[in-house]
């Protein structure tokens, strides 16, 4: 293989085999690692400072892994694109009582749109990054994305907005890998990254305290408003639907002498409706903003596996297209909150089918 590849860089350990495996394979590699947040702060901790992908620590990181290995290694700031596409997009889903998942949209607006488009402007042949997953071509021609053979790592649920175009122009070499494997290879290449711990909150909330960040960026969702419950008896009191999420137990401020979990979210009355735990469970939902992958939409209903966020495990289920194309899910046993802005993506085998952002449950 040959041919110049722009790999993503985020300074761990993943992002950084990835880039060593396609120069083995013969690539030309350029790394490049995304600022997108100004995330470093006196007050966060030393671990939080160097496991973030935005941290000066972390673009270090990459850029000691690139001059190990031989390649050109770039800082590319794209804070604006950032900011309009995935955090305001953050602050405004939970403002409309929805739960969105940030991770989505920058694969989908940052990593493998503008970050694509800059490749391609430097006269490269592919992109890659350190994500688990696999790509392959059809018989038809088309390109499919598939489950990393590591199914603990497997982030699929995460790439599944990729476009035919954008498949054709990624590489993931770590599809067949498992991560003790990764972390191994980084090791026997003296790569500095090889131990460094994986970071599990978003890159642009200190801390992960999402509520203190929703406070800081958007102070008018602190209204409070009423905890009711279906027949509309009020329990108690909340600071504002933008704090709270379908599924939530703690945090309520209530006592009811029983579990109740919020079950809806009204943000035009600005009430948080609670309810016990068969109120949370759904045998259907719609999702809109559809991306089909490995198909074309079907004309009846098709026989799929869903998964309604990263970490569940994916379940059989009837997946069909709507008259206003929506992508409609009828699971096989009821699904447990099922939170509109999360995503929906379906499966037929190791095949990412569609996926979708989650509009509604449905009974």
């Amino acid at each position: 293989m040959s041919g110049l590849v722009v790999v993503a860089m985020s300074g761990g350990v993943d992002s950084s085999v990835a880039a060593a495996l396609l120069q083995q394979q013969g690539y030309q590699v350029i790394g490049i690692t995304l600022n997108l947040w100004p995330r470093v702060s006196a007050v966060e901790s030393d671990n939080t400072r160097r496991t973030v992908c935005c941290s000066l620590e972390s673009v270090e990181d990459a850029r000691q892994v690139a001059d190990r290995l031989g390649f050109p290694h770039y800082t590319l700031n794209f804070r604006d694109l950032f900011d309009r596409t995935v955090v305001q997009n953050f602050l405004a889903e939970y403002l409309k009582g929805r739960t969105p998942n940030p991770c989505i949209r920058c694969n989908r607006f940052i990593k493998f749109d503008a970050l694509l488009a800059k490749a391609r402007a430097l006269g490269a042949d592919a992109i890659a990054t350190g994500h688990y997953a696999r790509i392959t071509r059809t018989g038809s021609g088309r390109w499919s994305l598939l489950k990393a053979r590591d199914g603990s790592k497997d982030q699929c649920y995460a790439l599944y907005s990729l476009t035919q175009e954008q498949l054709s122009y990624t590489l993931f070499p770590l599809g067949e890998l498992e991560k003790r494997e990764t972390r191994q290879m980084a090791e026997e290449m003296g790569l500095t990254t090889a131990r460094k711990p994986e970071s599990q909150e978003l890159c642009f909330v200190p801390d992960d305290d999402y509520s203190g960040f929703i406070r800081q960026k958007a102070p008018e969702a602190m209204r409070n408003g009423t905890i009711v419950n279906r027949r509309g008896d009020v329990l108690g009191t909340h600071q504002g639907v933008a704090f709270y999420t379908i599924g939530q137990r703690k945090g309520l401020g209530m006592s009811a002498g029983r579990p109740l979990y919020v079950v809806d979210l009204l943000p035009e009355s600005n009430t948080l409706v609670v309810g016990e735990g068969d109120e949370l469970l759904s045998l259907s939902l719609v999702a809109e903003d559809v991306n089909w992958v490995s198909m074309d939409p079907p004309g009846g209903s098709v026989e799929v596996e869903a998964k309604i966020r990263y970490r569940s495990v994916p379940v059989p289920a009837r997946a069909s297209v709507r008259e206003d194309g929506t992508l409609a899910v009828e699971f096989a046993e009821p699904q447990r909150a099922v939170t509109p802005g999360q995503a929906v993506v379906v499966y037929q085998g190791d095949a990412v089918v569609a996926g979708g952002t989650i509009r509604a449950a449905e009974s």
